[in-house]
């Protein structure tokens, strides 16, 4: 009971919030000590006050699947779902980072493409230092913004294969977006001379200009990629043919010399036979059998028998 959704919490991305969270290392958390003794009967209340305690974030580590305590706390936060106000309050706030991060990375799990950019891109200035914890279990140091920007480019951070989002340039084709502008771009811009309030229009062209261009480089990469399979699949398939071809030559030849073999064979035999022939058949004396008419009388005569006329 412990473990289950709450009754009235809504579906997300069509399945059950705690399965955005693989079964192994939701089976792990739900079997560690950090889960029994601080998630338990956990509100979304009592939740900010385990948020203010955490020191680092991570995913699992260890050889055995160890989950850390902010993954847990993502687990529970999919578990009791949280309103959307709340999650927007822990990503404004400015005292405790890991609080933020929490709120960021569940904000990423749960919320569409607009909210993901819309609350998250604004972190991207944060630049305080945080723990992360990596797989071998030691520690790495790291950035806010660093969090922010794998969250919004990667598809798995802290060990959670996290739910594809539209790309921003898509959205902004569709006017649902407005084009971002860089804290450092308007700084740039501001020390620039002359036309101050044409720049910013010309530096967003040339930006969407690069964007198209970046896309138009990759589907030539995608078409190219898709022109090398053909032709290697075309490649094995005249490979294969000439193999066949090649296995019926060499098995006519084959045939061929069986063939040429037997005949060779019969003719011998037949020669044999032939010759034991002439040496057997009457072929005009000479032969074991075939004695003078005197030797016969003679051999007649020591039997006594009358000799041959």
């Amino acid at each position: 009971m412990a473990n289950r959704t709450v009754k009235d919490a809504a579906t997300v991305k069509g399945t059950n919030p705690q399965y955005l969270v693989e079964k192994i290392i939701r089976s792990r958390i739900y079997d560690s000590k950090y889960w029994k003794e601080n998630c338990f009967a956990l509100t979304a209340e009592l939740l900010v006050d385990k948020a203010m305690e955490l020191k680092f974030v991570g995913g699992v580590f260890g050889g055995n699947i160890k989950p850390t305590p902010f993954i847990c706390l993502v687990l529970k936060m999919l578990q009791i779902q949280p309103e959307k106000d709340i999650v927007i309050e822990f990503i404004k706030n400015e005292d405790f980072k890991y609080v933020r991060a929490l709120g960021a990375y569940y904000l990423r799990l749960t919320g569409t493409a607009l909210d993901c950019y819309k609350y998250l891109e604004p972190l991207l200035n944060d630049y305080r230092k945080i723990r992360r914890q990596k797989r071998d279990g030691n520690f790495e140091l790291s950035h806010m913004d660093e969090l922010i920007d794998q969250l919004l480019h990667e598809e798995r951070v802290c060990d959670v294969q996290l739910p594809r989002i539209q790309k921003r340039s898509v959205l902004e084709e569709n006017n649902e977006l407005e084009p971002r502008t860089s804290v450092l771009e308007g700084d740039l811009l501001e020390e620039q001379d002359g036309s101050s309030d044409e720049e910013p229009e010309q530096v967003v062209e040339d930006r969407r200009r690069v964007e198209r261009e970046k896309e138009r480089e990759r589907d030539r990469k995608r078409h190219r990629s898709r022109s090398r399979s053909r032709d290697r699949r075309e490649r094995r398939r005249g490979d294969s043919q000439e193999r066949r071809s090649e296995r019926r030559g060499d098995r006519d030849g084959r045939d061929r010399k069986r063939d040429k073999d037997r005949r060779d064979d019969r003719d011998r035999r037949d020669d044999d036979r032939d010759r034991r022939d002439k040496r057997s058949g009457g072929g005009g004396g000479g032969g074991k059998d075939d004695l003078s008419v005197d030797e016969t009388n003679k051999l007649r005569a020591q039997l006594g028998l009358p000799p041959l006329k």
